[in-house]
């Protein structure tokens, strides 16, 4: 898993956006190269200037994460369980993992795929499986966009505010991942709480 990050790491330090693009595309279609710990360096490369424009960093890493998607979707659509048995063990798509994210959708729909956007590793596969499951493409889009959109703000938020502490930066940053699982979790809560209030 760190070859792969420091290939990801490489490839934002020497390309930019285009780098950063590349390497959440590759997140997204199983490649470990460790989403948490690129979105703050992302963050930290922006405070410094090597990457100049906040917004741009959160568009280009949600449209990376989207690209990677519509690679996944693709493969589990068109190749089918033959072609993800045969292969994906090379992005550590295992049976029980797929049996996983399908007991997700099972329970909660493409809103699954929102949900999977903040689980460790199943958030660079769901695609896959979401594909296989033949899912809407507008609300698996739709989902996966939100999703994204919030993970990657807020860990890119995170590295600008620490954009001049990287060392101090990298042994924080798996635990600020299940910091922004749990604020999301606790919010995705309290919505649903006032939407069934009005219900009554």
């Amino acid at each position: 898993m760190e070859h792969f990050q420091q290939i990801a790491i490489s490839l934002i330090d020497h390309y930019g956006y285009g780098g950063l693009f590349v390497a959440l595309v590759l997140g997204n279609v199983g490649a470990p190269v460790g989403a948490e710990i690129l979105m703050p360096l992302a963050g930290a490369l922006t405070a410094t200037g090597h990457l100049p424009y906040l917004w741009l960093t959160i568009v280009v890493s949600v449209l990376g994460e989207l690209g990677g998607a519509t690679l996944g979707y693709a493969v589990g659509r068109f190749g089918g369980r033959p072609l993800v048995d045969r292969y994906g063990r090379y992005v550590h798509l295992s049976h029980e993992n797929l049996d996983r994210v399908h007991a997700f959708f099972e329970r909660y729909g493409s809103f699954a795929i929102f949900i999977c956007r903040f689980l460790p590793f199943i958030r660079g596969v769901v695609s896959i499986p979401a594909g296989l499951a033949e899912m809407d493409l507008a609300q698996f889009y739709l989902w996966y966009a939100f999703g994204s959109t919030i993970f990657c703000g807020t860990l890119i938020w995170l590295g600008v505010a620490l954009g001049h502490h990287l060392d101090a930066l990298l042994p924080l940053v798996h635990k600020t991942g299940l910091i922004a699982l749990l604020l999301v979790l606790a919010a995705i809560v309290v919505v649903w709480i006032v939407m069934r209030q009005r219900r009554r």
